[in-house]
């Protein structure tokens, strides 16, 4: 079924306003994005603190409704809302409706991590070999899929560590493909921390496809009782990384390898500083312009 879009260009400032009467008409999702996307100062926002929602000077929200949506009438609905508005602020256009899932799937295509680990989706079966570790993945909505350069990073760092009969808690779990990796190649149990209860899901669903959910617990932040383990990795972003390095350092028995990532190119001396308090042998690895610290929780 196909859906009518509304696209509406407004300054920051009238952006609560305006949300709020496309909500008020029926909107079925609004998506906001930098209407100077193609502008040489276009500023990305990467990860706002906690409570902000920090948003371009100019925005184009597109609202979506049902195909058959009266259009006189919503904007005649939008002049009295939004009284304000100019006629050359809005438009209106057909956009098709799409299996997402499915078009994900068939662009998805099987990805080596390191030595012997590959993530292959569903739709493509893997050869019968021994010395391939294979995830299944079906990310859905959450983020993880192997694609992002630091998901890749956590993947090959896992890779290469002696995981079996370990416990591994995967800090910021998304999909879950991070302590199903470790699980796969070995590691005894894995706790799947996330703030996002639909990440939960994504990962109890994914743990349940590739036969490792009887060793995989997963928690919200608040529920989790921290106890250390072997190993810990956690692929958020700088800021939490930074808040939650005591955390962190509490989660890792003495001796324990650990990564973080989700660190853009630059941010990485202060987490190294940081992190300095209670992880030795740290080093940097990068790809492309983000960044993974890895190192060992100091014993002494």
């Amino acid at each position: 079924m196909p859906f009518l879009e509304l696209t509406l260009t407004v300054r920051v400032e009238q952006q609560p306003r305006t949300e709020e009467a496309l909500d008020d008409l029926g909107a079925m999702s609004i998506t906001l994005r930098d209407a100077d996307a193609e502008t040489p100062d276009e500023q990305a926002i990467f990860e706002p603190g906690v409570g902000e929602l920090p948003l371009w000077p100019t925005l184009t929200l597109s609202a979506l409704f049902d195909a058959d949506s009266d259009r006189r009438g919503l904007l005649e609905a939008l002049g009295e809302l939004l009284p304000w508005l100019e006629p050359d602020q809005l438009g209106f256009q057909e956009v098709a409706d799409e299996d997402w899932e499915r078009a994900w799937m068939d662009q998805f295509k099987p990805m080596p991590f390191g030595r012997r680990l590959w993530i292959y989706p569903w739709n493509i079966e893997p050869p019968e070999d021994d010395a391939l570790v294979v995830i299944r993945l079906d990310p859905g909505l959450a983020f993880g899929s192997g694609t992002h350069p630091t998901t890749a990073l956590c993947l090959e760092w896992l890779d290469g560590l002696e995981l079996a009969g370990k416990s591994v808690i995967d800090y910021g779990c998304g999909s879950g493909i991070l302590a199903i990796a470790a699980l796969k190649l070995g590691a005894a149990q894995a706790v799947g921390v996330d703030n996002d209860p639909q990440a939960l899901t994504a990962s109890a669903d994914n743990a349940e496809r590739n036969g490792v959910a009887s060793h995989f617990a997963l928690f919200l932040p608040e529920d989790h009782v921290v106890e250390p383990a072997d190993i810990f990795v956690a692929n958020i972003l700088a800021g939490p990384l930074g808040e939650l390095a005591p955390t962190f350092a509490a989660a890792a028995k003495p001796g324990a390898p650990f990564a973080i990532s989700g660190i853009l190119a630059g941010q990485q001396d202060e987490l190294l500083q940081r992190y300095a308090c209670w992880f030795d042998e740290l080093r940097v690895d990068t790809r492309e312009d983000w960044v993974r610290i890895s190192g060992r929780r100091r014993i002494h």
